[in-house]
């Protein structure tokens, strides 16, 4: 029983004795007998065991942060100077995937007393009836589980809430993520428009220039380049207007991020450019993954899991018990008669069987922790040749090419004003700098989007909303 009281004393326990109270019933009317019963029943707990209470707290850390009151908290306020991480926290306090998450944990924790708790007990009744009712016996009959069952009982469903915890912080991740590759997108859909822009203008004003060439014989421009100097500006007019279009899918997709609906009003879209994200060596990355990554985390509770069911499988060899107590409240004097029963668990295959497949499972669940640490290595592996090829290639445009194109642009623009040159130069000198910045933006953006699936593997990808995220009690192995 628990310690808390009610107004018949402790849990449980009356604050008459018993039979004082039977008496009294059995004084003013039969039927009292069974209300006495039932109220000194009233308020009975029983006490949390110790992986219960750490889930609790685990929980009430989180719903400290996340559902202060079982309310939303206040949401960051957005605006033009908001940075990355305050439209991560927005979207993880916001979407409503954490959320379904978030309660089916805060479930995996309430299921935790009804697996540890003790049966309900059973109203009873008999009478004996001929010409006339001789008989009438009421009573209340207890079914009991061996401690050691009950904790293993417990532990097994604190297992399971474990992996529930793991499926919660897996959702936090993900939004978390899909946040900042919504935010990856827009800025270089954003960025992309404004390198169109920019040529446009340069374009539109070297095509005018090769056209006033043409038309007046000066410089070399042919018919044919001026066909081909018209088909590409229409072609960097096109580009523009398909990125026009992708940045209202862009920004589609950042709203839905944000947990906002269609109906509901646009969120202060961000003007940050983007910007190439440190990461840790690869050895610290490995070590953090190892520590915080969210599937090896749920394969790890799967493992704790297998450990409980094998202490449940063990305690299946231990009886049962009831017992019970019934009275006739017609005979006098009262008669008791009490009530008990054993089970006997004598099937011993039976027995073996169940450990026998516990214990199968649980060795399952540790190949499966295995491999998964395997596809891990890989994974990590791949995403960090995806974001070293990025900056080489970045580093190479940056240092080389694009200085390269600049010197050579600014080459055909003298040529051109001393004679020396035609206006098709400028275009193709611009035209092939466009072409190496829109290629350092789509860089730029592989190499983001592989940071953050890096980040998210070692669970880096939050530190607004670190509160959201507390270290999961592990089972006893």
């Amino acid at each position: 029983m628990g310690q808390s009281r009610s107004r018949f004393g402790r849990l449980g326990e009356p604050s008459l004795p018993f039979h004082t109270l039977v008496n009294t019933a059995r004084r003013h009317s039969p039927q009292l007998l069974l209300a006495a019963l039932l109220l000194a029943l009233a308020g009975c707990s029983t006490a949390p065991m110790a992986g219960e209470r750490a889930a609790r707290e685990q929980l009430g850390r989180v719903a400290a942060a996340y559902r202060p009151s079982g309310h939303k908290p206040v949401l960051p306020v957005l605006g033009a100077d908001s940075k990355l991480e305050d439209y991560v926290a927005f979207g993880v306090l916001n979407h409503p995937q954490v959320e379904a998450a978030y309660y089916d944990w805060r479930a995996s924790v309430e299921a935790i007393t009804p697996a540890r708790a003790q049966p309900d007990p059973k109203l009873t009744f008999e009478a004996d009836i001929a010409d006339m009712l001789m008989t009438l016996m009421p009573g209340l009959m207890f079914d009991f589980m061996g401690a050691g069952k009950r904790a293993a009982m417990a532990n097994e469903a604190a297992a399971r809430s474990g992996v529930a915890y793991r499926a919660y912080v897996a959702a936090v991740l993900q939004t978390a993520a899909e946040v900042r590759k919504a935010w990856v997108e827009l800025a270089y859909t954003t960025e992309t428009l404004r390198l169109y822009t920019a040529t446009l203008h340069n374009v539109d004003q070297s095509l005018q220039l090769a056209a006033s060439e043409f038309s007046t014989g000066r410089g070399m421009v042919s018919f044919n380049e001026m066909v081909r100097l018209q088909n590409l500006v229409a072609e960097h007019h096109s580009h523009h207007a398909a990125f026009s279009d992708r940045r209202g899918a862009a920004r589609a997709r950042f709203k839905s991020a944000l947990g906002l609906t269609r109906d509901e009003a646009d969120p202060a879209w961000p003007e940050s450019a983007l910007q190439p994200t440190a990461l840790p060596d690869e050895d610290t990355l490995w070590q953090r993954a190892l520590a915080a990554n969210p599937e090896l985390g749920s394969m790890r509770a799967m493992v704790d899991i297998a450990v409980a069911e094998v202490g449940v499988a063990n305690t299946t060899d231990r009886p049962d018990f009831a017992i019970g107590l019934m009275a006739d409240v017609k005979a006098d004097p009262l008669m008791y008669r009490p009530q008990a029963s054993l089970s006997l668990p004598i099937w011993r295959d039976k027995i073996a069987a169940t450990i026998a497949g516990a214990k199968a499972r649980h060795d399952a669940a540790v190949a499966r922790l295995t491999a998964e640490q395997l596809n891990l290595a890989a994974e990590i592996a791949q995403m960090l040749f995806m974001v070293r090829e990025a900056d080489r290639m970045i580093a190479y445009l940056d240092e080389s090419a694009l200085p390269n194109l600049e010197r050579a642009a600014a080459s055909a623009a003298a040529g051109y004003q001393s004679g020396m040159g035609g206006a098709a130069m400028i275009v193709d000198a611009r035209h092939m700098a466009l072409l190496m910045q829109l290629e350092r933006a789509k860089a730029l953006r592989e190499r983001e989007l592989a940071a953050t699936d890096l980040l998210v593997v070692m669970a880096g990808e939050v530190p607004s909303a670190a509160p959201l995220l507390v270290q999961a009690p592990t089972a006893h192995r």
